[in-house]
């Protein structure tokens, strides 16, 4: 079942269509092959071309030739690496530990002032929260990720990462409910239940699980869970309200990628 309350990009899902399946065929991804998969989840073939061509721009997909000389597209490294990293957050989406923080804290001159808005948007993307003017907060165990993301961006030079706990005045829990908006985020992971939730229930009540059903309903949930863990950076249970949603949406998730995930790789070809 798709559900049409829910908006999809097609541009995101050929980014999770390379996630789920892609980056594990032997070859690249034949064009035509592109177009099947995304038409079974309401992609019509011009907007898969389009697509295509500004990941291809982004240095994100790169042309490739098959075996079989047919015309398609593989992964650059550098959207290996986002994959990976991808792959980090969802594994630990609804598991964070209490493992202290990672700051960043930055200075850019005037003169480069269009580099401090990057570094401000890539800060917001990991899923920093902002302490003050200048210094961001994460989990410590965003660090790495965080390190070799604004090394690739060149803006290194200009950041400088410390590890810590927090100290006071105020309890962390209230410090947290400032530098992160809780309320928004509580609010993704209940658009995303919203529109999942029935779908597990569905499949719950089902026998069988054919494929094209099963890559259908998973890639669908991939695409709108893949972006949870960045803007939900997980943190601590102890430093959320009691009915914080983030647990109950990585349930929903781990219980749909169980169930469909390798059923939905018969019809994915992999």
């Amino acid at each position: 079942m798709i559900n049409v309350s829910e908006q999809h990009a097609p541009r995101s899902l050929i980014v999770t269509l390379y996630g789920a399946y892609g980056r594990f065929l032997p070859g690249p991804m034949p064009v035509a092959e592109l177009i099947r998969l995304l038409a079974a989840v309401g992609v019509d073939a011009p907007s898969v071309r389009s697509s295509v061509s500004r990941l291809k721009r982004r240095g994100l997909l790169l042309p490739a030739r098959t075996a079989e000389g047919a015309a398609g597209y593989e992964l650059s490294a550098e959207a290996r690496q986002l994959l990976q990293d991808s792959d980090l957050r969802t594994r630990a989406a609804g598991t964070a530990e209490d493992a202290g923080w990672v700051l960043a804290v930055f200075s850019v001159p005037e003169s480069e002032r269009q580099k401090r808005h990057v570094l401000r948007s890539r800060l917001a993307a990991l899923g920093f929260g902002t302490a003050a003017p200048g210094v961001w907060v994460a989990p410590a165990r965003l660090y790495e990720e965080t390190r070799h993301v604004l090394s690739g961006l060149g803006l290194d030079p200009y950041v400088d990462l410390f590890r810590g706990d927090h100290l006071g005045f105020a309890a962390t829990a209230e410090a947290v409910a400032r530098w992160w908006d809780l309320a928004a985020i509580a609010k993704e992971h209940e658009r995303f239940l919203a529109a999942h939730e029935p779908v597990l229930r569905a499949w719950r009540q089902r026998a069988d699980t054919p494929p094209e059903d099963a890559y259908r309903d998973y890639l669908l949930a991939l695409d709108s869970f893949r972006h949870l863990p960045y803007a939900d950076p997980g943190l601590p249970a102890r430093l959320l309200p009691a009915d914080w949603p983030g647990l109950a949406s990585a349930e929903v998730f781990r219980a749909l990628h169980e169930r469909l995930r390798d059923a939905g790789a018969g019809f994915a070809g992999v």
